[in-house]
C-alpha cells in the first residue's frame, strides 16, 4: 500500500508516494536525489542525517516519511544560496571542522539550529547541542572552532 504525501522540501513543493515504514531519510536520498543527507548508522545515533522537519532539527533515518505530510523539510542543500556557502558551511571549511566530510552536513544542521536557539553558544552549549552528532576524523576541536565562528558569523549576516 502506498501512500501519497506532500512536502516543502529546501523550499520547493513535492509531493511523493511512499510506503508506510518508509523513513524520510530514504525519501530524500532515493525518491528526492538529496544524497548530502547520509544514512551513518541506521540507529540514529551518529546525527549523520539530520535535517530540519518544519524548523528544528531531527534525526531523519528516525522519522517515518508519512509523519511528514503537509511539513517542510529543509537539508543541506537547501542551506546555500546557490553557489553561496551559509556562513556555518563556511566556518566549517575555513576553521576545518571537517575531514572525511561524511558526518559534516548533519553536523552543520545542528550547529545551524544550535545557534538559531542559542546565539552566543559557550564551548559547553556547542557540545551539548552537537550531542549526538558524531564524528570519527577530527577529535571535534575543529568543529567547535567552527561552530563559535559560524555563529559570529550568522550574527553579522
Amino acid at each position: 500500500m502506498s501512500i501519497p504525501i506532500r512536502l516543502t522540501v529546501n523550499g520547493r513543493a513535492v509531493e511523493v508516494t511512499v510506503e508506510p515504514r518508509i523513513l524520510l531519510v530514504e525519501v530524500l536520498r532515493e525518491q528526492l536525489g538529496l544524497t548530502g543527507t547520509h544514512v551513518g548508522c541506521d540507529t540514529s545515533q551518529c546525527g549523520a542525517c539530520v535535517v530540519w522537519l518544519d524548523g528544528r532539527s531531527v534525526k531523519s533515518c528516525a522519522v517515518l516519511a508519512v509523519q511528514c505530510d503537509g511539513s517542510a523539510v529543509t537539508t543541506i542543500e537547501g542551506l546555500a544560496d546557490g553557489e553561496v556557502l551559509h556562513p556555518m558551511q563556511a566556518a566549517f571549511r575555513e576553521h576545518h571542522g571537517l575531514q572525511c566530510g561524511f558526518c559534516t552536513p548533519g553536523m552543520v544542521m545542528s550547529a545551524v539550529d544550535l545557534v538559531h536557539r542559542n546565539p552566543r553558544p559557550t564551548e559547553a552549549a556547542i557540545a551539548t547541542g552537537l550531542y549526538g552528532n558524531i564524528c570519527r576524523c577530527t577529535g571535534y576541536r575543529g568543529i567547535v572552532n567552527a561552530v563559535r565562528a559560524g555563529a559570529e558569523a550568522m550574527e553579522q549576516s
